[in-house]
């Protein structure tokens, strides 16, 4: 009998999951075509915290995140905390860390290239003794992002027209709010922004790079502080992006910092971290976690990356 050396947690009401109507029995067959033999966890009936529980306390020294990117950070932290390596199956929407790490986007090809993949160790963040892979937004996007999760799932026009009339009217009514940001080694001061974004390591400028990052060992944390936000500064924003010239916006503001407390006027305070909408209390104190994850992905092709090892059990 093969042992078990990789233990899965599938979300099948993931993004692409429930379009697919992938199951555990394809994953374990999948899985066993490999010679790897896996325990799945598909209970979507039991609490979060306790399949997260069941993760970090399995015998496996291979967490599979087998969802969207919620389900790979929590992973990522159980991961982390249990001293495993994780491999992230992308069945989201988004899939931002598989994009990063330069994974492939369908199962076919998954499993094709999953043979050559190679332990990397790459940094998180850290808020409140929270793990983020991504970044944590502050202000007026999680209010934008809660609108977004009451369509998903849905693709009638009317709700994409809903969400974007929604949009308008929230940029319209934002107000700026005043936030003390402390450096790990630099003086208070107070900014009014709209937003504030803290990212692990920086987004790349480029034609066509959306939230992309082909460096995931820098060791800093990225500050974006956007002071106001109409919806024609948006746009042009967006096209920024688009045409990879989005850091000189004038609405924008980056920095680079090892850590960082955020101080606002409320006790809580509602964040998005990594696309989920999450109430922190406040102060929040980020600091990057360097090479802090082991993740499994196709060798790097910059030379200035670690030296890959092939890690199977």
């Amino acid at each position: 009998m093969l042992q078990t050396s990789h233990h899965i947690v599938l979300n099948s009401s993931s993004g692409t999951a429930a379009g697919t109507g992938v199951t555990a029995a394809d994953l374990m067959a999948r899985f066993a075509a490999l010679g790897i033999s896996v325990s799945i966890d598909a209970d979507a009936s039991r609490p979060f915290a306790d399949r997260l529980k069941t993760a970090r306390d399995s015998a496996a020294p291979v967490l599979v995140a087998a969802g969207g990117d919620g389900t790979v950070t929590a992973l990522a932290e159980a991961a982390i905390h249990s001293g495993k390596t994780l491999a992230v199956i992308p069945l989201g929407t988004a899939n931002l860390l598989a994009r990063d790490l330069a994974l492939p986007l369908t199962l076919d090809a998954w499993f094709t290239a999953y043979e050559q993949m190679a332990t990397r160790k790459i940094d998180v963040g850290e808020v409140n003794g929270r793990v983020f892979l991504h970044k944590v937004v502050i202000g007026a996007v999680p209010g934008i992002a809660a609108a977004r999760e009451q369509i998903r799932g849905r693709r009638d026009l009317g709700a994409k027209l809903g969400f974007l009339a929604h949009f308008a009217r929230r940029l319209s009514r934002v107000r700026r709010f005043a936030a003390e940001i402390t450096p790990v080694n630099g003086e208070s001061h107070i900014e009014r922004v709209q937003s504030i974004a803290v990212a692990n390591n920086d987004y790349d400028e480029g034609p066509g790079k959306l939230f992309a990052r082909a460096h995931l060992d820098r060791g800093t944390l990225s500050l974006y502080l956007l002071r106001h936000l109409s919806f024609v500064d948006a746009l042009r924003l967006g096209m920024g992006m688009m045409l990879g010239n989005w850091r000189h916006d004038d609405v924008l503001e980056v920095d680079n910092v090892r850590a960082l407390t955020i101080r606002t006027r409320h006790r809580r305070v509602r964040v998005m971290l990594d696309g989920e909408i999450e109430l922190l209390d406040g102060p929040l104190s980020f600091r990057s976690l360097p090479m802090a994850l082991s993740v499994l992905a196709p060798p790097a092709v910059d030379a200035a990356e670690p030296t890959l090892v092939v890690a199977r059990a």
